[in-house]
This record gives C-alpha cells, sequence and structure tokens, in this order.
C-alpha cells in the first residue's frame, strides 16, 4: 500500500466520482478541480506508475498553467522529477512522454467550456492511462488521502518541500514539429492554399511551426490563444462550429480547410466546396498511404466508422481489425496487434510510428501530401474514400438507457437477415445497412449512428431509431 503519512492534507473531501472520467480527470475549475487537489493527483500518479521522471503540459485554458505547476509539485514530493513543457498541444505532450520515454500529463478538457479544466496521463511512451489502465487506482489513492486524518500539517501550494526531484522547462515545440515532419514525404507536393481555423485553441501555437517552410499560403483563422473561446466552442465535429471556415475556404478560393479542436489532438477537414469530409474518408486515405509504406499491415477502426475503412484496407492489401469507441481501445488493440494506423469517427488518427497515439497534425500532413501529390481537387481525391450515406452521431437524453436499447433491439431483431452484437451498445447489420445505438458511460445519453448504402434508407431508419430511442 502507498505511503499516505506524508500526502498533503486536503480539508474538504470533493467527489471524485464526478471528474474522474473513463479516460481523463474533467471538471469545472476551481470548484471541482483546483490546484491544491491537482497536487494530490500528481502524487498519486508517480505512485501509481513508478515514475522516477514526468513531464507536464498544458493548454491555453487561464487555469493550466497553475494546475501543470500544482501536478508538478505532487510528482516533486514523491521524489520523481518534472520537466515542464509549457503550452502545447495534446499530440505534443504524447511527442514529449514518447520521445523521452516518460510518463506525462497534459492539462486540458480540449473543447469542453472555458470554465472546465483536465488531465489527460499517459505512462512513458505514451501509453495510455484510462480506468482500466491506472486511472482508477489514481482516484483510490487520492480518495484515500483525502480521507485521511491530516496527521501532517496542510502546506501552503506553491511550496516544493526540500530533498524532493528536481524541476526543469523544455520546449520541445520545433522537435515535435521537426519529428511529425520526418514521417510524411512533402518534398512532391505542390503550393496549396489552407484556411486553418485553430478556434483560439493550441492549434494556433502548433500550426505555425509545423507548416513553416512548406509550400502552403495559410490563412489562419482564431489562432490566438484564448481559454475562453470567444469565436466559436473549439470542437470541429459539432457542424455549427466549422460555418466560419466553410465560408472563409470558399471566399479565399483555398483548396480546402483543417480544424483543430480546443488541444489540437483532433482535426477536421474541409474541400474546396466548402464540404466537411468524413472522418472515415479521411481513417481511409491515411490507411492506403500507411499501407503503401507497410504493405500487409494491420490497421485499426472504430465499430461506427463507415464501411468504406476496412474496405479501403483490404483493397491495399492491409488487414481491418473493428474494435470499441474510445482511445483506450484503439491504443490496445494497435499494441497487441502491431497496427500501422487507426482511426475513429471523432477525427482521431493515431499512429505507429507515433507510439500508437493520436495526433490530428500527422493526419492533417498526410491530407497535405496526398492533395499536394496529385493535380485534382480534395472532393475528387476523398471520393473514393467517402461510398455511403451516414447520420452522423446523434445524441438523445434519455431517463432509461437500457429500456430504449432494449426497445431498439426488439423493434430491429424481427427483421429478416440482420445479424446483432454487442461489442459496444448494439450493433444491427443488414447486407445494405447497419444502425449503432451505445450509452454514454458518463452521460444520461444513447448516441446513434446509421449507415446505409443510399441516403432514403439511411434517413428511414435513421428516423426509426431516433423514435424508439425517444419515445
Amino acid at each position: 500500500m502507498a505511503d499516505v503519512s506524508h500526502a498533503p492534507h486536503v480539508p474538504h473531501v470533493p467527489d471524485l466520482a464526478q471528474i474522474v472520467k473513463a479516460y481523463d480527470v474533467r471538471g469545472v475549475y476551481p470548484d471541482q478541480l483546483d490546484d491544491r487537489l491537482v497536487e494530490l493527483f500528481g502524487a498519486a500518479f508517480v505512485e501509481v506508475t513508478g515514475a522516477g521522471a514526468i513531464v507536464v503540459g498544458h493548454d491555453m485554458r487561464p487555469s493550466s498553467p497553475g494546475l501543470a505547476s500544482a501536478f508538478a509539485r505532487g510528482a516533486l514530493s514523491r521524489g520523481a522529477d518534472a520537466t515542464l513543457i509549457g503550452l502545447c498541444s495534446t499530440d505534443q505532450l504524447y511527442y514529449a512522454s514518447g520521445s523521452l520515454n516518460v510518463p506525462g500529463a497534459m492539462f486540458t478538457a480540449s473543447h469542453n467550456p472555458a470554465r472546465y479544466n483536465g488531465i489527460k496521463m499517459c505512462r512513458a511512451g505514451a501509453a495510455p492511462v484510462g480506468q482500466d489502465t491506472g486511472l482508477a487506482e489514481i482516484r483510490a489513492l487520492v480518495e484515500s488521502w483525502l480521507r485521511g486524518t491530516g496527521e501532517t500539517p496542510p502546506r501552503d501550494t506553491g511550496e516544493t518541500p526540500e530533498g524532493t526531484g528536481t524541476l526543469t522547462r523544455r520546449d520541445t515545440l520545433d522537435d515535435y514539429a521537426a519529428y511529425l515532419l520526418s514521417l510524411v514525404d512533402l518534398s512532391a507536393m505542390r503550393p496549396l492554399k489552407v484556411v486553418v481555423d485553430a478556434g483560439n485553441g493550441m492549434g494556433g501555437h502548433t500550426v505555425p511551426t509545423v507548416f513553416a517552410g512548406l509550400p502552403l499560403d495559410v490563412v489562419p483563422m482564431y489562432f490566438e490563444l484564448d481559454g475562453t473561446f470567444p469565436n466559436h466552442e473549439a470542437n470541429p465535429l459539432d457542424p455549427k462550429n466549422i460555418v466560419d471556415l466553410q465560408a472563409r475556404v470558399l471566399a479565399e478560393g483555398a483548396d480546402l480547410g483543417l480544424a483543430f479542436d480546443g488541444d489540437a489532438d483532433r482535426c477536421f477537414v474541409v474541400d474546396e466546396r466548402g464540404q466537411g469530409v468524413s472522418p472515415s474518408a479521411i481513417t481511409a486515405l491515411v490507411a492506403a498511404r500507411e499501407l503503401a509504406k507497410h504493405p500487409g499491415a494491420t490497421v485499426i477502426h472504430n465499430l461506427i466508422t463507415s464501411w468504406s475503412v476496412p474496405e479501403v484496407v483490404r483493397e491495399n492489401g492491409g488487414t481491418p481489425v473493428r474494435t470499441r469507441v474510445g482511445h483506450s481501445f484503439i491504443k490496445q488493440e494497435m499494441a497487441t496487434t502491431g497496427a500501422v494506423f487507426g482511426g475513429e469517427h471523432s477525427a482521431h488518427y493515431y499512429f505507429r510510428d507515433f507510439w500508437n497515439a493520436d495526433t490530428g497534425m500527422l493526419a492533417a500532413l498526410h491530407v497535405l501530401a496526398a492533395l499536394g501529390g496529385q493535380d485534382g481537387p480534395l472532393s475528387e481525391l476523398v471520393s473514393s474514400y467517402d461510398r455511403y450515406a451516414g447520420s452522423g452521431e446523434i445524441n438523445s437524453t434519455v431517463d432509461d438507457q437500457e429500456a430504449r436499447l432494449a426497445a431498439v433491439r426488439a423493434a430491429f431483431a424481427a427483421r429478416e437477415g440482420v445479424t446483432l452484437d454487442d461489442l459496444d451498445g448494439l450493433t444491427v447489420a443488414s447486407a445494405d445497412w447497419w444502425v449503432n445505438v451505445r450509452p454514454s458511460n458518463t452521460e444520461p445519453l444513447l448516441r446513434l449512428n446509421v449507415e446505409a448504402r443510399d441516403a432514403a434508407t439511411m434517413a428511414g431508419l435513421r428516423d426509426e431509431a431516433l423514435a424508439l430511442i425517444r419515445d
């Protein structure tokens, strides 16, 4: 059992069940997550991982620098050295964890509103920390400290005890950019005009360095780092948040548009017509490129990516592997199978050459290389990867997830020629369509995804399923 006698004392006991999620820690600052609590998480992180050194980064939210420093103090108090890399994207933190081969912590709440903050943690080599890979143990240890009798006096936040680990500061942005650029051949790329919407998030920090020197005419949108998100929510998967980008691509006559989320680990693509490109189509495009470099390799996709993804993987000589939604499942399957690449419907893209971690920036570089390596427009390039009609993800708030899911199962199971599986929620499939309904782990929601060979069939199935879910 970990020693709790020297743990910092916190006078109140917050409800960690509200902030420790399936893959990270996330809550309202400072009501649910403050410096003193985060210091405990830093200490517990070192205890659980056994780290002798860690790396810590943060996004542009006003509370992030202080929280990152508090986490480092907790780690230092447990004897670990801590490297603060300052402002960074989440995939830049993964780069630091991978290249330095030490566990890491990123302070961000991704696309959540400004009042939120959180911690994404990883083991050495950017290996994920989730409920089944250390996060539950970290939570339990923090709770044991919170419930302690306070044998040691509380110490003021900001102090670091003598005889602890060493704190250093390091800027990894240039090294991160150089590493990404080493993974994609951009030498034959023709000049392109690209509009980039950073959403006032960390893309405004990383894009200028990564894109510097490339034959790109970059039109920046909302590059100012501002954790209050004054222009729009930094979640490009919500259609309302890419309206400005779509309009600007058309106004500029650009070849494409790129939109990054708040911590810039996801990237969404808009074609020259101002139309959003499905993340499944991007997954298929990148998969084909990776398979050209690594013939016969495995590619991971979650179960609600388009049918086009496994089709393209097979057509290019690869082996598709279907998995549950969520980065911990994707990363685990990549580690198990040695997969070269993985993609999700949510615009998370994972690369073996990037420690199996997700990086939207590397996916964006692949899109630029593919588009710039031929003469046609992006819409034409991706058309062969976008073969079916999809609903996108539709969320419904429900009182009883199990009852509504059972209603969908009963209605669709009665159809002839369908198969059902429960890998992640319920998937019903026929030769011409599939429907997936899965519950949220953290909210009273059911998430619906539908795909069919034609738009009319998809719309009918979508409406039928929604009626059952929302009845």
